[in-house]
């Protein structure tokens, strides 16, 4: 009896579960030599051409093309940990990617998918408590905070800036939209401009948009500027019924002309006469109305997108009007500065001070477009992770020391389960290795020799990484060197992890529609 269409393909058993986790093992091993602050870059070339130089985890597994539905999975978890923490993709996916390979050598030996589930969940469990033990005691100030952020960057494409000067940026940056109660990481744009040293990279308090006045002859800046967002045409108005009109003297035209100066005329007075002296308008503003602008001393932005529209009024405190006769005092944004500047074939516009100043914009400037697009993804990372440890106040140790304790305290756990769950569950702390191995390979040294020197150190001081300074790696307190992460970073990296991998070893049973 067929149950199925003749051109389905059907996997089972064994070859599902090694299919699955092989395609997983792959997606991990292609972003493991990128991890740590001597991580390789990968060069993606899309379809077209295009070239992205990187060693985001996150960015290389969106830019690859990946079809298979279980290394589909991997590339989830390094979305999922983008998403809610913001850095700690690649150690993720590594992660995810291990505990596939340790499922399979135990799959080998006859164990069950569901005690390995079981035995994983457990180990889990226990290293979230490992990670709760590696927390730093004193307080996340703007010196741990700037920390975080370099131990972000640092290994990541920045330019001609140091990772440390862009991170006293970020900390300023996040400083900035911290409340009583959060960070409002939404308010911290990041906006990008070739043209010049990644030296000019500065923080902007306010927004930018890339926006040019309707009109050369309007002022370059507005100071204590009064701002009104348009939703509105600003042009002759016309029937939505095509119409022919016949002129049959000189004195018609000219009346007809008249009628439409007289229009423009009025739409311009209106915006002039209401007090404002910066106008943002989602529509088209004809010539005449601008040149009447200009005139005024109003500085106007035609045809600007809707969400920037609404960049400007969230950053503004300004309202939206969709009728020009609405438009009122009561309507107007404020800031304390409005300029228009020019970057060769580019014109931005900065809204700066005032309401605008609770939403700030890194303007990150260099020389080429693959370096403003890794400083963008590099500083966003930052970013990310700042607010992060600034919301938790909690970070733990980098360079590999965290997960050194993880693997550490499940290893220790484990003597005290019974039955195969056991085997699960030193598998597991196997896998955790794997940020420690890579980050000694990818540093030069051999990852064995250094995966027992870390163990040692961390057994007699209590915590060891694997330090980078300059071109020297030592075995050290990470504290001590300012390598630090946020305690979130490390749970989600586990968790994701955990659950991606249990996931894809439940699978014995593939069946795919041609």
């Amino acid at each position: 009896m067929f149950i199925m269409s003749e051109d389905s393909q059907r996997t089972q058993g064994r070859d599902a579960q090694s299919s699955n986790i092989m395609a997983g093992k792959a997606v991990a091993e292609s972003v493991r030599t990128t991890l740590g602050p001597r991580g390789m870059d990968k060069m993606l070339v899309d379809s077209g051409g295009e070239v992205v130089i990187t060693n985001d985890g996150a960015t290389i597994l969106e830019e690859m093309d990946i079809e298979h539905p279980a290394a589909q999975m991997i590339v989830e978890v390094a979305e999922s940990q983008e998403e809610e923490v913001g850095d700690g993709t690649t150690t993720a996916a590594v992660i995810a990617g291990n505990l596939l390979g340790e499922a399979e050598d135990l799959i080998e030996q006859d164990v069950h998918a569901t005690t390995i589930v079981e035995g994983y969940h457990e180990a889990a469990e226990i290293a979230l408590e490992a990670i709760a033990e590696q927390v730093q005691e004193a307080e996340v100030d703007d010196d741990v905070l700037t920390e975080v952020a370099e131990s972000s960057m640092t290994g990541k494409g920045t330019g001609g800036l140091t990772a440390e000067s862009l991170a006293e940026t970020v900390v300023e940056a996040v400083r900035h939209v911290e409340t009583d109660d959060a960070v409002a990481r939404d308010n911290v744009t990041v906006h990008t401009q070739i043209g010049a040293s990644s030296n000019a990279t500065e923080l902007v308090p306010g927004i930018v948009v890339d926006e040019e006045p309707a009109h050369d002859g309007m002022p370059a800046e507005v100071e204590d500027a009064s701002i009104a967002i348009l939703d509105v045409e600003l042009d002759i108005r016309t029937g939505e019924v095509d119409a022919e009109y016949a002129i049959d003297s000189i004195d018609q035209l000219n009346a007809a002309i008249d009628a439409e100066e007289s229009e423009l005329q009025g739409y311009a007075e209106t915006i002039a006469d209401s007090g404002a002296d910066v106008v943002f308008t989602t529509d088209d503003v004809a010539d005449r109305i601008a040149s009447s602008l200009a005139k005024e001393g109003v500085l106007l932005f035609d045809d600007i997108g809707s969400s920037d529209a609404a960049d400007i009024s969230s950053a503004t405190g300004a309202r939206r009007v969709g009728d020009l006769d609405d438009l009122e005092a009561a309507d107007f944004g404020e800031a304390d500065r409005v300029r228009s500047e020019n970057f060769g074939d580019d014109d931005l516009a900065f809204v700066e001070g005032g309401a605008a100043a609770e939403a700030v914009t890194v303007f990150v400037r260099g020389g080429t477009e693959h370096v403003v697009d890794e400083l963008e993804r590099a500083i966003g990372d930052a970013l990310d992770v700042a607010a992060t440890a600034l919301e938790s106040g909690e970070v733990v140790p980098g360079a590999g020391a965290t997960e050194i304790a993880i693997a550490d305290k499940v290893r220790q756990e484990a003597a005290g389960i019974e039955g195969r769950k056991q085997l699960a569950v030193d598998a597991f702390a196997d896998a955790i290795d794997i940020v420690p191995r890579t980050l000694a390979a990818n540093t030069g040294r051999d990852p064995i020799d250094a995966l027992v020197d870390l163990r040692a150190a961390h057994e007699s001081e209590g915590r060891a990484g694997l330090v980078t300074d300059g071109e020297t790696v030592t075995i050290d307190d990470p504290f001590e060197h300012g390598v630090v992460d946020p305690a979130d970073v490390k749970r989600e990296a586990v968790e994701s992890a955990t659950e991606a991998a249990t996931m894809i070893a439940r699978i014995d049973d593939v069946i795919a529609a041609e």
